[in-house]
């Protein structure tokens, strides 16, 4: 039985869409298209990145410690709460084990190393963000709250973890903290059959000294604005900035550098980290194309962090 959802600007009951944008023509001729005329960059295998310190097991009142752990993996550490963003440790980002992009690196840090989440963030269902044997993991180590937009909870009960699920604007209360789910421009599917059946969004993480938005997924789009007019500016923005070549193609689901800075600014966000590079090889472009077009945009408000590394970043006023 397909479930049903309210009916908004951006569901009609059964499927989910973006509001004031024409349905994607990305079907199965697109794709082929983009196979056959495809002009991609040939990526390193077993990159072995430089050694960072653990995270800090505690932060100032007032901060938040950012560690970039993998594609749009972070572990925020604040004071009060430990919150995991799209957490992936397989080694292919597939349905199955043996074919699928496969990782280019380790994750920054590994499974088995992962400070104890209080909050798990799922902004979607595709594979490289839901990962399944990850979730099933972590939630028998840690036993973790995870929070998800609407029509993800389903798999994730299988797993034994009961997952809270957000529309667009909703929030949750867990502990300190609000989560509250916010708009991106995207899509949803885990086999040809369902697609757009499930939500998409990113996740404002408000907190007594400031608010964090991991942005999850998304294409370029008015959305940024609308959340900073709903939301105000947040403190530290984590943006997506890889996966966006051939443009013809992927702009639809996915901003490229210079697009991630607009969004950056469209936000008013006082400090952006880019995410969803360097990891799994899911479009054209080559490995480090996404670092080095965002440095030649000379924007010292908008960084990466390496893989396994910590920041320090003030909240509020701090």
């Amino acid at each position: 039985m397909t479930p049903t959802y309210p009916i908004s600007d951006h569901c009609d009951g059964k499927r989910f869409f973006n509001p004031g944008v024409p349905p994607s023509s990305r079907g199965l001729l697109q794709v082929l298209r983009w196979r056959m005329q495809s002009q991609r960059a040939i990526w390193p295998s077993g990159i072995v990145d430089p050694a960072f310190p653990p995270p800090p097991d505690t932060v100032p009142a007032g901060s938040a410690a950012i560690t970039f752990i993998n594609h749009a993996s972070f572990l925020i550490r604040l004071p009060g709460a430990v919150v995991l963003t799209d957490p992936i440790h397989s080694e292919r980002c597939s349905p199955v084990s043996r074919a699928g992009p496969r990782r280019a690196r380790p994750a920054g840090i590994a499974l088995t190393d992962l400070p104890r989440p209080d909050i798990v963030l799922l902004s979607h269902n595709h594979y490289d963000h839901m990962d399944l044997p990850t979730l099933r993991a972590i939630q028998q180590r840690h036993a973790a709250r995870f929070v998800t937009t609407l029509g993800n909870a389903r798999p994730l009960r299988r797993l034994g973890i009961d997952a809270v699920e957000l529309d667009w604007w909703q929030d949750a209360a867990i502990g300190d903290l609000r989560i509250v789910c916010t708009r991106a421009r995207h899509f949803s599917a885990r086999t040809p059959f369902d697609r757009n059946r499930t939500l998409w969004g990113g996740f404002m993480v408000r907190t007594g000294h400031g608010q964090i938005l991991f942005g999850g997924d998304s294409a370029a789009g008015d959305h940024w604005r609308d959340i900073r007019h709903r939301l105000g500016a947040p403190d530290i923005a984590l943006l997506p900035i890889g996966a966006y070549e051939p443009r013809w193609f992927m702009s639809a689901a996915h901003m490229n550098p210079a697009e991630a800075v607009e969004a950056h600014h469209d936000l008013q966000s006082r400090q952006s980290i880019g995410m969803h590079f360097g990891t799994f090889q899911l479009t054209d472009e080559a490995i480090d194309a996404p670092l080095e077009a965002l440095a030649s945009l000379n924007q010292d408000r908008f960084t990466t962090l390496g893989f396994g590394e910590t920041r320090v970043f003030p909240l509020g006023a701090g």
